[in-house]
């Protein structure tokens, strides 16, 4: 193994989840300002998390309830508005196309072709 690779310096902090307010006193050497007075009437630093494995959803097992039909009605309705789009662009193209061969129609009928 590698020699003085690991950081010196742990010490008692407490991590703060900031979602449902569980504290966790363990070792580390992150750097803090913060303090906090502990369950056990010591003050030690204090480290604030967001998230932690007492509020994350896969160590709690509740799942959060994700609007999959509502994803899914508007990820229909923007396939058949795109849908109706293509079909009036293709009936454009075919009045277009319609008009532009009516004056030769209109042509050869006066030359009697």
């Amino acid at each position: 193994m590698k020699k003085d690779i690991h950081p010196k310096g742990y010490r008692l902090v407490v991590f703060q989840d900031l979602s449902d307010g569980t504290m966790f006193l363990t070792k580390s050497t992150a750097k803090t300002s913060d303090t906090i007075k502990h369950a056990d009437g010591n003050e030690y630093p204090l480290i604030k998390v967001h998230i932690s494995s007492a509020s994350h959803p896969f160590f709690t097992g509740q799942e959060k309830l994700v609007d999959i039909e509502g994803r899914v009605d508007k990820f229909k309705a923007r396939t058949q508005a795109a849908a109706k789009k293509r079909e009036e662009a293709a009936g454009r193209v075919k009045k277009a196309r319609k008009e532009q061969d009516a004056p030769t129609k209109l042509a050869d009928a006066k030359s009697g072709k």
